[in-house]
């Protein structure tokens, strides 16, 4: 039997292994098993902790509930450095992924993470061809929700379209989260969000995560939201992003400047799960 932590940030859930000190079978065909709401553990992503090749404290393989796997997590990024704060007794740690080296910081029960520079390139993105990522149309044959031309991309350690919306709330996620996410105008898949400002420095967001669906919260999306919004003057240096899970901050000095995120963490129980059990 193999031990694992479910843990969440904002209610985007994680089942978490540790693989620094024990080699796991733990594959995309595994991780699709243990995110199965009704066969597996159930989550929107699974989180292995390895050695770092980088100097960094650990790194983190991050698969979505659909076996891919993908550059970076930042409700994810919270979970694991408050695990290796405490195993360390120290206050800050880095921790290394595809996407990047994330330095995180206690924050009281909160932990503050760096997730470096948002690039808005096209080819950063990536996106299929060369494109204002300010603002930009989307073709969607057969939606006539609302005319896609809000768009804007960024990457904050994975790709990013954030549309802005009259009200989140509103939004039909479920109906065009998918038809984005898939569009040929980005070959890597891409997270959609639906942003609204409520008011001054508070955006509420809704998210559909590429190879997740819809999350309760997405670490990276309120960052590129975050980015998004100052680029078209809606934000300052700081705002709350609000989630269908709770409020991240976000700090955000300029355009090249660093983006930090603040929030939560939380351990929902400890199991174990025989991974032998979960492919043929």
């Amino acid at each position: 039997m193999t031990a694992f932590l479910k843990m969440q940030g904002l209610g985007n859930d994680f089942a978490v292994f540790d693989a620094r000190h024990q080699r796991l079978a733990l594959d995309s065909d595994a991780a699709r098993a243990i995110a199965d709401r009704r066969l597996g553990v159930g989550c929107d992503q699974v989180i292995v902790i390895e050695p770092s090749k980088n100097g960094a404290d650990a790194f983190m393989r991050i698969f979505n509930a659909d076996g891919s796997q993908v550059e970076s997590c930042g409700n994810a990024t919270r979970c694991v450095a408050r695990l290796l704060m405490d195993e360390k007794g120290a206050q800050q740690v880095r921790i290394d992924t595809d996407g990047g080296l994330l330095a995180c910081v206690a924050k009281g029960d909160h932990v503050s993470v760096d997730m470096g520079v948002p690039r808005f390139g096209w080819r950063d993105i990536p996106m299929a061809r060369e494109t204002d990522t300010l603002s930009f149309a989307i073709d969607l044959p057969g939606c006539d929700y609302f005319p896609l031309t809000l768009a804007s991309a960024t990457n904050v350690g994975n790709p990013h379209v954030v549309l802005f919306v009259d009200d989140a709330e509103q939004a039909p996620v479920a109906e065009i989260g998918p038809k984005i996410e898939n569009h040929p105008l980005f070959p890597e898949r891409t997270n959609i969000e639906f942003v609204s400002l409520t008011s001054l420095g508070i955006l509420r967001m809704r998210v559909w995560e590429r190879g997740a669906g819809i999350t309760m919260s997405c670490g990276t999306g309120a960052c590129a939201a975050m980015a998004a919004a100052q680029r078209r003057g809606l934000v300052e240096t700081k705002a709350d992003v609000v989630l269908d899970g709770g409020t991240l901050t976000l700090e955000l000095e300029g355009e090249g400047k660093p983006i930090f995120m603040t929030g939560p963490w939380a351990l929902s129980y400890k199991g174990e799960i025989d991974l032998r059990a979960l492919t043929p």
